[in-house]
């Protein structure tokens, strides 16, 4: 399996045979299909990799909650607070979930944290764009976590057991949340002009982002190779984001809605949708922290870091004295 995965990637990765006897060994258990554990011998890339991935998906989780909040008190209903409010919770809760994972490779909250603020570690582009109006509420529940949902459902089955055993509860309140949004886009694609209008606004501005978000062209993906030999990704961007197009276009057909791509249309051959081109430079411009909101999304994270450092020296205040009694206990 994984000389077949060398061969067919032709990214320069090590075969089995140019191995070191600790290498060997460890591929042949991924190859397995055997969990690597945190106390489980690993290569540094590797671990290295995991910390990468998995701290993007947590700061991706945190910050996520940010488009979001906002609409907590200006939804329509008591009901749609009360529903959103949930899901922002939920997403806080994955936050920590992988936070936790990660920090089982010996990193820490606030290594990764300090990472986030100073521009180190990246977080998904999806969040660095407004949400102007409550159909945005919508499309993010049925777009972005729909395009979550692709990229986490298989990540259960990754290499790294913390990882994996994360993505099981993350992956079954992902799908509560899709069907949220896509509840809020079924009501006002069947409502009045004006709000079927609102429905279509926000799908033209949040499809293509969407798109964005499993990553570049693999012709341009830096990691994914590697990351596939290593089972920490288990399929390719350019896979993932076929399949979610060939998932949600017939949605949108069903809501009354049109997806903003002149160049979408089936293809027998391959059974799935030919779309239009996707503007990489825009990717790339957020990912450099040029975004609509990436200042705004930023800075508040740092102010939230800023306010909390007096109830963080607490906890580590109380965590010191209830060390000494122990200590003095003993």
């Amino acid at each position: 399996m994984y000389a077949q995965e060398v061969k067919s990637t032709g990214k320069g990765i090590k075969s089995l045979d140019e191995m070191e006897p600790d290498e060997r060994a460890f591929q042949e258990k991924i190859d397995a299909n055997i969990k690597i554990e945190p106390k489980d011998w690993m290569p540094e890339g590797y671990r290295k990799n995991l910390i990468r991935q998995i701290s993007q998906h947590a700061h991706s989780e945190i910050v996520g909650q940010l488009p979001e909040g906002n609409w907590i008190t200006r939804a329509p209903s008591l009901d749609r607070k009360a529903i959103l409010l949930a899901k922002v919770q939920d997403e806080a809760g994955h936050g920590l979930y992988l936070y936790c994972a990660a920090e089982t490779l010996g990193v820490s909250r606030d290594q990764m944290t300090e990472q986030l603020l100073a521009g180190k570690a990246k977080y998904s582009s999806i969040f660095n764009y407004p949400t102007l109006t409550w159909a945005d509420i919508g499309a993010i529940g049925w777009l972005v976590d729909g395009a979550a949902i692709m990229n986490q459902v298989p990540i259960q089955r990754c290499s790294f057991g913390p990882y994996s055993r994360a993505m099981i509860r993350v992956c079954k309140e992902e799908s509560f949340h899709q069907r949220q949004g896509y509840d809020i886009m079924m009501k006002l694609a069947a409502g009045t002009d004006e709000q079927k209008e609102m429905a279509q606004d926000a799908l033209n501005r949040w499809w293509w982002p969407s798109l964005m978000m499993f990553g570049p062209p693999d012709a341009e993906s830096v990691h994914s190779a590697q990351s596939m030999a290593w089972k920490i990704k288990m399929n390719t961007n350019d896979e993932l984001r076929q399949k979610f197009v060939d998932q949600t276009v017939p949605q949108a057909e069903y809501l009354g809605l049109k997806v903003p791509d002149d160049d979408l249309k089936w293809n027998d051959e391959k059974d799935g949708y030919d779309f239009g081109e996707i503007d990489w430079a825009e990717f790339y411009e957020i990912l450099k922290g040029n975004g609509p909101c990436n200042k705004e999304r930023i800075g508040a994270r740092q102010k939230a870091w800023t306010d909390g450092e007096w109830f963080r020296e607490g906890l580590m205040a109380h965590a010191k004295k209830r060390e000494a009694r122990k200590v003095a206990a003993e």
